[in-house]
């Protein structure tokens, strides 16, 4: 928090509940940590403050879940980032390289404010004018839409730090699993399906072009996961990468990367006020996050709950059975199982959909859906074998908007 003024502070339950008032100088930063299940609420008594990039509005009260905690030298990243915005703008020829916007990759360990990062320069573009572009590939979490899917969507206003980031008009695909060891074959061509269709978008589009974009990545650095952040730069078209609290990381990029001359590699340090989540933390936030997605941040969604006939319903999973038929390999090769291979889920298979996150795929024809984006997603409550029905929540009233649905292990238990 920067920028001055006397902000309150309250932590705790409404029966022990601590409060305190700050003077904040010019440029300074407030920083409060809370345990993970306890709330913090917060009032601009007078002056100007904000908070991830976003200010705060005076003399209300907000109430924030636990989330890391940014720095303010960050602020240099962006005045760098909105000269480069500038260039682009002004450049004559609207698709060439010089009107290109910052392509800014933020990556870094698990728990490295990566997600907070991105956020505040996203929401300080905002402010400027801009409508840069979200990408968001990190599946164990979901800052866009429900996790285990990437998804980008423009940025016109600052982001809400309460209620997040709008979901108007975002482009999600669907991985349908927490961690892309699942099947990383499916994770690359989903990026370099979501990479495309952006291009498609900036072409002819020279504002969003000169806006550039902001992508967000998961907390797997090595092995498979340094394979994945370099194929997402790649994919991407990344022109800024930026590491967070990660020496080796940024000496093997900086390495691999040397030889681009238009992509720069900048070391940041992680913010003091990060905090470490546990496995069992992260996915009580996932939870959390497939739950705002069907009932809203504050309860004020009202889901429908729908009946349909096995037959009635089309769902795919992706990854799984052989390649080939073993009569057509050599002679003692044993079947390799295909990541990319469409398996049907057969009505006696229904069982396994209890307690899923299905994706409505926007496909027309079973062979489009891998490349197909979802237009949402339904939460399978119950199975009945006997009368072949399935019992599903919509956040939404009326038909499903396709026919088709994919099936991953994204699992969910309403409570």
């Amino acid at each position: 928090m920067a920028y001055g003024g006397l902000p309150v502070a309250m932590t705790g339950s409404a029966s022990a509940s601590t409060i305190r008032q700050v003077k904040l100088d010019r440029e300074s930063e407030l920083r409060i940590e809370v345990a993970n299940e306890t709330p913090l609420r917060i009032r601009l008594l007078n002056g100007n403050a904000e908070i991830f990039g976003t200010e705060l509005p005076p003399e209300i009260w907000l109430t924030f879940p636990p989330h890391e905690t940014p720095m303010v030298s960050y602020v240099n990243v962006h005045a760098i980032l909105e000269g480069r915005r500038n260039r682009a703008k002004a450049s004559v020829s609207k698709d060439s390289d010089t009107s290109q916007g910052p392509r800014v990759i933020v990556v870094g360990p698990t728990d490295s404010g990566k997600s907070t990062l991105s956020r505040m320069l996203l929401s300080w573009a905002a402010k400027q004018g801009w409508k840069p572009t979200f990408v968001d590939l990190d599946i164990g979490q979901g800052s866009i839409t429900a996790p285990g899917c990437i998804a980008a969507t423009p940025i016109e206003m600052p982001i809400d730090p309460v209620e997040g980031i709008p979901l108007e008009i975002p482009l999600v695909y669907f991985f349908g699993h927490a961690t892309p060891s699942n099947n990383v074959d499916l994770y690359k061509l989903l990026v370099k399906e979501l990479a495309q269709m952006l291009e498609k978008q900036f072409t002819g589009n020279a504002e969003s072009r000169a806006a550039g974009m902001v992508i967000n990545t998961m907390g797997w650095i090595e092995g498979v996961g340094y394979e994945l952040i370099l194929q997402a730069i790649d994919a991407l078209s990344a022109n800024v990468v930026l590491v967070l609290g990660q020496e080796k990381l940024f000496s093997m990029l900086r390495d691999v990367l040397k030889n681009r001359p238009n992509v720069d590699v900048v070391k940041l340090q992680k913010s003091g006020g990060v905090v470490s989540r546990n496995t069992k933390v992260r996915q009580k936030a996932r939870s959390y996050k497939i739950r705002e997605y069907f009932y809203g941040l504050t309860n004020d969604l009202s889901p429908h709950s729908y009946v349909a006939n096995f037959n009635d319903l089309h769902v795919y999973r992706i990854g799984g059975g052989p390649q080939a038929p073993r009569s057509a390999l050599p002679i003692g090769a044993d079947p390799v199982a295909n990541p990319l291979r469409l398996v049907p889920v057969t009505s006696d298979q229904v069982q396994e959909l209890i307690h899923l996150v299905l994706a409505v795929s926007y496909a027309e024809e079973p062979d489009q859906i891998i490349s197909s984006n979802v237009a949402g997603f339904i939460y399978v409550t119950e199975i009945d074998m006997g009368r072949k029905q399935i019992k599903y929540l919509s956040p939404s009233a009326g038909g499903l908007p396709g026919k088709y649905l994919i099936a991953g292990t994204l699992s969910w238990i309403e409570t």
